[in-house]
């Protein structure tokens, strides 16, 4: 008896990375984002050897020195120096290097606080939900950057304090996120798939239910982070934040702010370097929002 073989077609099966690559790149402003970003962290990570100067050498002869296309510039000074000799290049340099770390630490912080809270909220509901969400509606009643104001009056100023207070302005987004997207998923067919078959809370929670919440999220966690950089660039420019002679950027405004009419490269280019880096960030998070929300793709 002959036997018939299934004929295999000429189309392969996109992969989901390539998929989620073409509806990622079909953003040009994310790609855009994307370069920069990789570009400012090749930065941060290599800071040492790309600097032409340290950070905090003081160069007496060279005070407040214009950009090298001034005509009384210092060669040696390529984006000049602030009122006490510095390079600025070599700061900014540095500075990504804070700026980053920051975005990365209070996403992570928030983000793990955040999730944990709205797990416990969405899958519980009653009184751990209600207890919980008013917590966290308190937290967003205030003000961000004045509420973090108070956390690092209350901790201290300093760099770490400041990380700590703005993980606890952010978190209450990530909880309320992810209660609602646990609460449309725990009655889907898959997990109740998962409670006949013996599934305890701990691992319907965390592993049956919140894999499927993790596209928000990402976008979430994308647009936290440029919030974070924002925030300690104010927490900064107050005083609140890093303190001198830390090259973070928020710290080299505040700083330079007196000589801001006499000398506005100094506020300028650290200024940029926030801009710049939180608008790769937001141009990220548009693209990821584009590959991941199924109806933007249907559309």
């Amino acid at each position: 008896m002959a036997t018939t073989t299934p004929t295999v077609g000429t189309t392969k099966p996109v992969s989901g990375l390539r998929e989620f690559w073409f509806y990622f790149s079909v953003n040009r402003g994310a790609v855009i984002g994307l370069t920069v970003f990789t570009i400012l962290l090749f930065v941060a990570i290599f800071a040492p050897l790309i600097a032409p100067h340290l950070p905090d050498a003081q160069y007496r002869d060279a005070l407040l020195k214009p950009p090298i296309w001034d005509a009384n510039s210092d060669p040696r000074f390529i984006l000049g120096t602030d009122p006490v000799g510095r390079d600025i290049l070599s700061r900014l340099i540095h500075g990504a290097r804070y700026s980053l770390f920051i975005g990365f630490f209070v996403v992570i912080g928030a983000l793990v606080v955040g999730v944990l809270l709205g797990v416990l909220a969405g899958y519980f509901r009653g009184w751990v939900d209600a207890l919980i969400m008013r917590i966290m509606d308190i937290i967003l009643a205030f003000p961000p950057l004045l509420l973090a104001l108070v956390l690092v009056a209350i901790l201290g100023p300093g760099l770490f304090n400041a990380m700590i207070a703005i993980a606890l302005v952010l978190q209450p987004h990530f909880a309320r996120l992810v209660r609602a997207a646990v609460m449309a998923e725990k009655n889907r067919e898959y997990v109740t798939a998962a409670k006949l078959s013996g599934a305890g809370h701990f691992r319907l929670m965390l592993i049956t239910i919140l894999p499927n919440c993790l596209g928000p999220l990402i976008v979430q966690a994308t647009l936290s982070f440029s919030n974070a950089i924002l925030e300690a660039a104010a927490l900064g420019f107050l005083g609140m934040g890093a303190q001198p002679p830390t090259p973070e950027w928020g710290t080299m405004l505040a700083s330079a702010r007196e000589f801001i009419l006499k000398a506005p490269w100094v506020v300028t280019f650290p200024g940029l370097a926030i801009l710049i880096t939180v608008l790769a960030i937001n141009l990220i998070g548009d693209g990821l929002r584009d590959a991941l929300d199924p109806k933007l793709k249907r559309s």
